[in-house]
C-alpha cells in the first residue's frame, strides 16, 4: 500500500480544505470519499442548493414587488421546477470540478472509495468494484460529517420519503412555498429547536402568513402509496389525541443526523464514541482517544454542525500538524443564519440561554421591530422584523447575543459577529454609525429594553 503523512476519509469541503492546508507544507496526503460528487454534504445536497432555491424563491416575491416600483409584468408569473434543477445541479458540478482540480493542484492523492481502520495507522478501502486498497499514514484524520435519517419505525417512510435536516426543513418550505407549490410542515414539538424560541415565533408566524400550513403537536405514523401515486399520511394530532390523514405529491424528513462512524471500525481501535450519539470524543486540538487520529467536522461530538465551523477547525488541525501553529479553534459565538423566506441571522446566546446560563435579574434585552425600506413601497407586512441584543446587565453591558430577523440577514449576522470576537459592548453598539438607510444599521439604534415595557417600534425613517 501507500505511505503517506496524512489520510483523510472524507470527500467534503472540510476534508479537502483540512488536506489542502498541510498539502502546503510539502506534507503527503491522501483524501478519501464515496457518496455524492466531491465536497459533501454542503456542495452537493445542503447550504450551496439550499442557497440557490431560496434565492430563486426571493426572485418569485420581487416580481410581485416589482409591480409596485412600476415595473409591468406580462400575463401571471410562473415557476419551471426543472429549469432551476438543472441551474442548480450544473452549478454543483462545477463546484466538484473545482474542488477536483484544487486537490490536483495541491498534489493531493483522491480515492474515490470506501475507508475504514485496520490499525491506529492503516486505513483499508474498498473501491466501486471492490477491489481493495490499503493505505498507511502517520496521522489520520476523519472528517466524514452525518447523513439525515430515516424515521425507521414509520410504515413507508423509507419506501416513499426524503430525507433532510433540521433546520433545512423551514427553508425548504419556504422555497417551495415561494415557488408556489402547497406546502405543509409537521412539527413534533417546538419550531427551530436550539434556537431561540421568540424569534423562531416571528420565523414561523412570517412563514404562516406567507402561506405555508403548518400542523402543530403532530407525530406521523405511517405514509402509503395510493394508487393515483400521490401519497397519504396518517398521523397524530396530539391536541387532540385523534388520527389525522391527507395526501400530498411528496413527503421530506427532517428528524436529525446520524453520524457516519459506524463502519469506520473505530472502536476497535480504541477510538471512543459517545454511545448514544455515535459521535466521536474529541479534545479542543481535535485528537481522539488515540493520539494519531484526529477527527473534526460533524462527527466531533458537541461540535455544531455548520460548514464554515469545520473548514475553519480542518485549517487550524492541518497547521498543527504541519508544526505551523498552536492555534485551537474557538467554538463559541460561531454566527449562523435560517434561509427562511424572512431570514433569521444570530449570533451568540439565545435568550434563554443567557437566562440560563447568567439569571434573568442578570441581563438585559434590548429589541426593536422596524421595517425595511424595501417593503414600504412594496405595501409588505414587516411585523415580524425584529432585532434582539442581549446584554450583561452591569457593568459595559456586554452583548451575549445578537439576533435579528429581516432581508439578507446572514449577509447583516456576519458583520457583527466579528465584534463578538473583541468583546462587543452595548457601548460599542451604539457608538458604531450606521449606513442609512439599510436594515443593518437598525441594531446600532436599539436603545429600548424589555425590561422597561416601551413601545419598541422604531418610528421614522
Amino acid at each position: 500500500g501507500d505511505s503517506i503523512q496524512s489520510c483523510t476519509p472524507d470527500g467534503s469541503v472540510c476534508g479537502i480544505v483540512s488536506n489542502s492546508q498541510e498539502i502546503n507544507k510539502k506534507s503527503h496526503a491522501s483524501l478519501s470519499g464515496t457518496k455524492w460528487g466531491i465536497g459533501g454534504t454542503c456542495v452537493n445536497v445542503g447550504c450551496i442548493p439550499k442557497k440557490l432555491m431560496h434565492q430563486a424563491a426571493l426572485l418569485g416575491t420581487a416580481l410581485k414587488d416589482a409591480q409596485k416600483y412600476g415595473w409591468q409584468i406580462p400575463g401571471p408569473i410562473s415557476h419551471n421546477w426543472s429549469t432551476m434543477a438543472e441551474a442548480v445541479q450544473n452549478h454543483v458540478r462545477s463546484l466538484n470540478w473545482g474542488h477536483r482540480v484544487q486537490l490536483q493542484d495541491k498534489e493531493v492523492k483522491y480515492l474515490n472509495i470506501k475507508g475504514s481502520l485496520v490499525d491506529e495507522h492503516t486505513v483499508k478501502g474498498l473501491t466501486r468494484t471492490g477491489k481493495e486498497i490499503m493505505l498507511t499514514a502517520k496521522n489520520i484524520v476523519i472528517a466524514t460529517g452525518g447523513r439525515p435519517k430515516y424515521p425507521t419505525h414509520i410504515p413507508g417512510a423509507v419506501e416513499h420519503g426524503i430525507t433532510m435536516v433540521h433546520p433545512v426543513t423551514r427553508t425548504c418550505a419556504g422555497f417551495l412555498t415561494g415557488i408556489g407549490l402547497d406546502t405543509t410542515v409537521m412539527v413534533r414539538s417546538i419550531p427551530l429547536r436550539g434556537f431561540d424560541q421568540q424569534m423562531a415565533g416571528l420565523v414561523t408566524d412570517y412563514m404562516e402568513a406567507y402561506g405555508t400550513k403548518f400542523s402543530w403537536r403532530s407525530v406521523p405514523k405511517s405514509v402509503d402509496k395510493l394508487s393515483s401515486g400521490a401519497l397519504q399520511v396518517t398521523w397524530t394530532d396530539e391536541q387532540t389525541g385523534k388520527d389525522q390523514r391527507d395526501t400530498f405529491d411528496s413527503v421530506l424528513w427532517a428528524i436529525g443526523r446520524a453520524p457516519e462512524t459506524k463502519t469506520l471500525g473505530l472502536e476497535k481501535v480504541g477510538v471512543k464514541l459517545n454511545k448514544e450519539s455515535g459521535k466521536i470524543l474529541v479534545a479542543a486540538d481535535e485528537s481522539t482517544s488515540v493520539p494519531n487520529i484526529y477527527a473534526f467536522g460533524d462527527i466531533g461530538e458537541g461540535r455544531p454542525e455548520l460548514t464554515p465551523t469545520a473548514i475553519k477547525a480542518g485549517k487550524l488541525l492541518a497547521r498543527r500538524l504541519a508544526g505551523q501553529t498552536n492555534e485551537l479553534m474557538n467554538y463559541d459565538n460561531v454566527a449562523t443564519t435560517v434561509f427562511t423566506p424572512l431570514e433569521y441571522g444570530c449570533v451568540g446566546l439565545s435568550e434563554e440561554e443567557a437566562e440560563g446560563r447568567h439569571g434573568k435579574d442578570s441581563i438585559e434585552v434590548y429589541h426593536a421591530f422596524y421595517k425595511p425600506l424595501e417593503f414600504t413601497v412594496a405595501e409588505r407586512d414587516a411585523s415580524q422584523c425584529y432585532i434582539k441584543v442581549v446584554c450583561k446587565r452591569g457593568g459595559d453591558q456586554r452583548i451575549l447575543g445578537l439576533h435579528f430577523t429581516g432581508p439578507n440577514a446572514g449577509e447583516v449576522t456576519q458583520g457583527f459577529a466579528m465584534g463578538f470576537q473583541c468583546g462587543a459592548t452595548l457601548t460599542h453598539l451604539k457608538e458604531t454609525v450606521g449606513i442609512h438607510p439599510t436594515c443593518a444599521e437598525e441594531l446600532t439604534k436599539v436603545n429600548v429594553s424589555k425590561r422597561s415595557g416601551l413601545d419598541a417600534t422604531v418610528t421614522g425613517c
